[in-house]
C-alpha cells in the first residue's frame, strides 16, 4: 500500500544529504502508532539469510528547489511524502495514526533545519500492473554486490547502469526474492523478472551531458558518512505481476528504508 502526505512549510533551507534524517522521522511517525513495532523495525529488521529487511520505501518530491553545496533552498512551500510498504496493519496503519498525532516531519543536521507539517493523507490504489511494464525512478535505484579485492579481501560494488545487464538482474531477482519470502513466508519459484534500462532517456541524456548515476552520501550523527552510487534511469520490467508487486511496495533495489528505489508505473 502506498500513501501520499502533503506537506507545507515555511522553512527554506534543508539539508542535502537529508536522506537518514527523512528516515528517521518516519520511525518517529510509527513510533506514535506502535512504538514497539518502531523499535522492532529499526533496531531489527526481518531477518533473512542474516540480513535485515525493513520492507518499506519512501521519496520526498519537492515542487522547485536549487541544489548548492550541501544545502537545498526550497522555491515552494509544497512538497509531497510518499510511503510505501505491503505491510498494512502493521505499518502503513500506524503511519497514518502517528501522521495525525504528530502532524509534522522534522530534517535537521548540524547546518540546517527544516520542518514539514502533514496537510492531508491520502491512501493510493495500486495501478494496474501488466507482463510489460514501464517505470519511472521516485528516488534513485541502489544494487550492489561483494567484489574480491586483489588482496582476496571483499568489497562493496555498486551497480552502474551501463554494467553487465545480466548480472544487474541476477541481483535485482535476488532482492526481490528474498523479500517475497519474508511478506509471504514461501519461497518464490516462479520466472525471474527481466529489467531493461530505457535505452532511448539514457542516449538522451547522455548527449545532453547529464549524469545518469548519482552518489550520495548517508550522513548519521558522530558516525563516518557511508558513500552509496545510485542509478536514475526509467526501466522496464517484464514477468510475473507476483514479483513486481513485492518491488512496487518495498521498493526495488537496497537501501529502501533509507529512501532509495521507490518507482511508479508510467
Amino acid at each position: 500500500m502506498r500513501l501520499k502526505l502533503s506537506l507545507s512549510t515555511s522553512d527554506k533551507l534543508m539539508p542535502v544529504n537529508y536522506y537518514y534524517y527523512l528516515s528517521s522521522a518516519i520511525y518517529n511517525l510509527l513510533q506514535f502508532g506502535s512504538p514497539q513495532f518502531a523499535s522492532f523495525l529499526h533496531d531489527i529488521g526481518f531477518k533473512f539469510n542474516g540480513k535485515p529487511y525493513k520492507l518499506f520505501c519512501f521519496s520526498l518530491r519537492f515542487n522547485n528547489f536549487l541544489i548548492s553545496g550541501n544545502r537545498i533552498k526550497l522555491l515552494s512551500n509544497n512538497a509531497f511524502l510518499y510511503i510505501s510498504s505491503p505491510l498494512v496493519d502493521q505499518f502503513i496503519t500506524n503511519i497514518i495514526l502517528g501522521s495525525f498525532e504528530n502532524n509534522s516531519v522534522e530534517l535537521a543536521d548540524s547546518n540546517y533545519k527544516c520542518r514539514f507539517f502533514i496537510s492531508s493523507v491520502e491512501s493510493l490504489p495500486d495501478p494496474s500492473f501488466n507482463q510489460i511494464n514501464y517505470f519511472k525512478l521516485l528516488s534513485p535505484i541502489v544494487l550492489s554486490t561483494k567484489k574480491e579485492k586483489p588482496d582476496g579481501s571483499l568489497s562493496q560494488y555498486f551497480f552502474r547502469y551501463s554494467d553487465d545487464i545480466k548480472e544487474i538482474n541476477r541481483v535485482f531477482n535476488n532482492n526481490l526474492k528474498n523479500k517475497h519470502f519474508i511478506i509471504h513466508q514461501k519461497e518464490y519459484l516462479g520466472p525471474d523478472l527481466l529489467l531493461n534500462w530505457d535505452q532511448d532517456y539514457i542516449n538522451k541524456k547522455i548527449a545532453a551531458g547529464i549524469r545518469l548515476t548519482k552518489k550520495i552520501s548517508i550522513v548519521k550523527p558522530n558516525e563516518r558518512p557511508i558513500d552509496i552510487i545510485a542509478n536514475e534511469v526509467p526501466f522496464s520490467l517484464s514477468g510475473p505481476v507476483e514479483l513486481i508487486k513485492v518491488g512496487y511496495h518495498c521498493g526495488f533495489g537496497e537501501k529502501n528504508s533509507m529512501g532509495f528505489g521507490l518507482a511508479d508505473i508510467i
